[in-house]
This record gives C-alpha cells, sequence and structure tokens, in this order.
C-alpha cells in the first residue's frame, strides 16, 4: 500500500472519533468532532494530491477513495439523524445514490469493463458540498444557523443525485464515426 492509500485509509481513523463525540454532544464535543472531520475531510485532497504528484495513482486508490469518503459522510450523517438534525429520508437518498454509484463502477456486467473510474468534476463539487454541509450541521452553531445549514444539506443531496445522474448517462463515442457499406459504425 503507497502512501496515498494508506493517507485514505486513515481517514477511517476518526470515525469512531466522530461517532462517540456525537452521541450526547456538548457545545466543546462538537467543536472536537468538528476538528476530526476537518482533518479527515483535508486528507481526502492530499491523499489526491500525493497520488497525482508521485505518480502513484492506482486501481486501489480509486475504489478505496471514494469509498472511504462514503464512510466519511454517511457516519455521521447518521448520528445527525439520532440528533434530529436532519431527515433520515434526506440521507438514505444519498445512501441510495453512493451505493448505486458504487456499484455500477466496479461492476463489469453494468460498465462493460473492470476498469475502476476515478471520480468526475461533479462527483467533487458533490463530495465538497457534503462536507461542507456536515461541519455546519455538526458546528455548535447559534438557532439561527439552523436553516442555513439545512439548506446547505439539502444542496448537498441534490449535487449527490445530479453527480450520479450525470455518472450514469451514457457517454457519446469520442472516437469518430466511421462510415462502411452504408453502414456508421461507432
Amino acid at each position: 500500500m503507497n502512501l496515498p492509500n494508506s493517507i485514505t485509509f486513515s481517514r477511517l481513523l476518526g470515525l469512531p472519533f466522530l461517532l462517540y463525540g456525537l452521541h450526547n454532544p456538548t457545545d466543546r464535543m462538537r467543536w472536537i468532532c468538528l476538528a476530526v472531520f476537518l482533518v479527515a475531510a483535508g486528507t481526502d485532497w492530499l491523499d489526491g494530491y500525493l497520488a497525482r504528484k508521485l505518480n502513484q495513482v492506482t486501481d486501489l486508490g480509486k475504489f478505496l477513495d471514494p469509498l472511504v469518503d462514503k464512510f466519511l459522510v454517511l457516519a455521521p450523517l447518521l448520528a445527525l439523524i439520532q440528533l434530529g438534525q436532519v431527515p433520515a429520508w434526506g440521507v438514505f437518498l444519498i445512501l441510495a445514490r453512493e451505493l448505486l454509484i458504487a456499484g455500477w463502477r466496479i461492476n463489469p456486467n453494468l460498465t462493460g469493463s473492470t476498469k475502476i473510474s476515478g471520480a468526475n468534476l461533479w462527483g467533487k463539487l458533490k463530495t465538497v458540498s457534503q462536507i461542507l454541509a456536515i461541519a455546519l450541521l455538526i458546528a455548535p452553531t447559534p438557532n439561527s444557523w439552523e436553516t442555513p445549514s439545512l439548506v446547505a444539506f439539502w444542496i448537498s443531496v441534490i449535487l449527490t443525485w445530479i453527480s450520479g445522474a450525470i455518472y450514469l448517462w451514457p457517454q457519446k463515442s469520442t472516437q469518430p464515426a466511421v462510415k462502411t457499406s452504408g453502414l456508421t459504425v461507432e
């Protein structure tokens, strides 16, 4: 396992602290959880940067990075359901999309190959919006921040589904069509 993949895997180490801290959170515990969450989320950028800089982009990394991102997003969201801060059906929408795309990425019967593709721009926007929304929801903000935090959450749900639809949308081939004996072959 190379350095970027090790950093990706290390994000999982913050999850027990997040779940414990959000079980019965005090303001102080919320600040600690926010710090843990933001450090873990920051490693998402770091591992990708190092993988490209060190030329260590691997299929394992392409698979592991979005999987760990899903745990990093879904674990605090589940805790926030328990705290009554987000509706379960909103989190279900995120979970459903994540499972659908994860299956689509690695199932050769669906994609036509066993090659694991990395995240596109919309997938990255989705992840950033989820991190921002979760950070706002974890932070011990005044009641006046409840609505902006929920708006951020719902924007992340919408971006989650937009990125999923774009990922699944059939892409036109970049190869030019070739005409042979009256038939067009793409």
